[in-house]
């Protein structure tokens, strides 16, 4: 029992479920827009397992793809694959299991939309290589976790609107400036290695003034759904609180400065997503 147990807190830690905090939070905002109130409680159950399913078999192929350069990456060195904690078989293993259950989830939610699950499949394993060969890897990820919100979406209306690739740009495009100032931290070992990313490729002040660019547009987005939804003053005042962060965010990180990098990573992204699913749930109950 006891070694069942560590087996599924090192499952846990390979990938990382504290971060769905990131995308799940968006994926109930893409539902909850397109049905203009709060789904049927069934539907948020298929669409948090979906959500689960297909990050875990993200993060599981991230970390199959990427093992020998994690273990030459004196940051990413003590992940679960390079120490021998798993094996491959085994990880490979759960990302079947995962897409499983992922594929099942689309058919509960809605069967017509199965017919697009090659794609979601290819993105979220074709975007751990594009770091090989060009720096817009990061938009390859950001366009990866930009089906969260439009599942969402899908899931409870199981057809799609312009809103739809709306909230997928604003995923994407917000994931990408974060991916940006993520990888400031391994500019020296991506030239090393010959990876492709942004502060690699075109230097500190470039990437994040990308990275600034791509939270612009982020808010911009958001705001012009408050127009095209006809949403009200709590989804506006969630969307002022997401640019105040944004900008907060890359005001803490800069080419002279990353030492606030994690701060900026995972605290204030995590806080952007719930907060505005916060505020998008009281604008459509209110």
């Amino acid at each position: 029992m006891a070694s069942m147990i560590n087996k599924v807190k090192i499952f846990a830690g390979l990938v990382r479920f504290e971060h769905t905090v990131f995308a799940l939070p968006f994926a109930y905002i893409g539902a909850i827009l397109a049905r203009r109130g709060v789904p049927a409680w069934e539907q948020i159950f298929w669409i948090t397992l979906a959500m689960v399913g297909a990050r875990s078999a993200a993060m599981g192929l991230n970390r199959v793809i990427d093992r020998f350069i994690d273990s030459a990456n004196p940051r990413t060195a003590g992940r679960h694959l390079p120490r021998r904690l798993i094996s491959v078989v085994e990880v490979k293993a759960f990302i079947i299991i995962s897409l499983l259950v992922f594929v099942y989830c689309v058919y509960r939610l809605s069967p017509a939309h199965l017919v697009y699950t090659p794609v979601i499949i290819a993105f979220l394993t074709g975007y751990s290589y594009t770091k090989r060969f060009t720096w817009l890897s990061h938009l390859a990820l950001g366009a990866a976790i930009g089906f969260a919100p439009m599942g969402g979406w899908v899931g409870v209306t199981q057809g799609m609107a312009p809103a739809t690739f709306i909230l997928g740009a604003i995923v994407g495009l917000w994931m990408a400036g974060l991916d940006i100032i993520y990888a400031t931290q391994d500019l020296e070992f991506d030239r090393e290695q010959g990876l492709y990313s942004m502060p690699a490729s075109l230097g500190l002040e470039k990437a994040l003034l990308a990275a600034k660019l791509f939270h612009f547009l982020t808010g911009v987005l958001l705001f012009s759904l408050y127009y095209i939804l006809d949403m009200g003053r709590w989804y506006l005042a969630g969307v002022v609180i997401t640019s105040f962060l944004l900008y907060y965010e890359n005001s803490i990180v800069s080419p002279r400065d990353l030492s606030r990098v994690n701060t900026a990573f995972f605290n204030v992204n995590g806080l952007i997503s719930v907060q505005l699913l916060f505020f998008t749930v009281l604008d459509v109950l209110l």
